[in-house]
């Protein structure tokens, strides 16, 4: 398995031989006043061949449609169903629904939805479109969970306890955003992960490596690009399973070897 971070929740997947894009942005900025920080970590037209690509909402970070513009339309899309239906309209006749608790098989890959707690409405006003997934992406012989945004609920590890931890298996990589805001901001939480929050959910997914995503990318409103990284590296000293975590910055990919079959 390999995962290369190219940016915010852009991330390459590659495990049992298929490449799965998630929530693709390229652009230099979110509209006029957010500007991009860093470049992406492989440039839109540097891409490989890509097998599926994975929606998790509408926000303009995650749904951009200059990058989607730019992408093959032969690409299967998945995405929540008032998500699809809306791209769809607009001439995307790749995207397919993907309602909570849906699956589709890619390959040896099964993909399967779960709702996320955010409100995903692209314009606020829109709430018909407020739907969010979280993906487990699951080879068997690897898995790997995209969080998409999402807070932290009870609910939040159900896919993986679900398909994974109640079948006898440990997720492999569970990949997670991570947020910061200030202390006025006080419903930031309800539809974000903050990297203690992010910590929380490593370990209850129980997964054998974390990576963080959704900085490093954009400077926001409230919040600078890195201020959630540089606050999750500081809890890693001290943290039972700090070393399970792995930074990588954009451009760069995180390997995971499957083990060795016993002789």
């Amino acid at each position: 398995m390999r995962i290369t971070y190219i940016g915010h929740a852009t991330l390459l997947l590659e495990l049992a031989g298929k490449r799965i894009l998630t929530d693709p942005n390229f652009d230099p900025a979110l509209g006029r006043f957010l500007p991009r920080v860093s470049a992406p970590g492989i440039a839109l037209g540097a891409l490989p061949s890509l097998d599926a690509i994975l929606l998790s909402h509408a926000h303009a970070d995650h749904l951009s449609f200059e990058s989607l513009a730019a992408l093959p339309r032969t690409i299967p899309l998945f995405a929540p169903a008032s998500i699809a239906k809306w791209l769809r309209a607009r001439g995307h006749a790749n995207a397919t629904a993907l309602a909570p608790g849906d699956d589709v098989q890619l390959g040896d890959i099964t993909i399967t939805a779960a709702a996320a707690r955010h409100m995903g409405a692209r314009y606020a006003v829109d709430r018909w479109r407020s739907d969010a997934n979280m993906y487990l992406v699951d080879a068997r012989a690897e898995s790997l969970f995209f969080a998409g945004d999402t807070a932290l609920t009870p609910e939040t590890g159900h896919l993986v306890e679900q398909h994974i931890k109640g079948r006898g298996r440990q997720l492999d990589v569970a990949l997670l955003p991570i947020g910061h805001a200030p202390w006025w901001k006080f419903n930031f939480r309800r539809g974000h992960l903050t990297s203690d929050d992010a910590l929380s959910l490593f370990e209850r997914l129980d997964a054998k490596i974390l990576i963080p995503y959704h900085w490093g990318t954009f400077r926001h409103v409230t919040a600078g690009a890195h201020d959630a990284i540089v606050r999750l590296r500081a809890k890693l000293p001290a943290h039972a399973r700090g070393q399970q975590v792995r930074i990588i910055e954009p451009g760069e990919a995180f390997e995971l070897e499957r083990p060795s079959s016993p002789s």
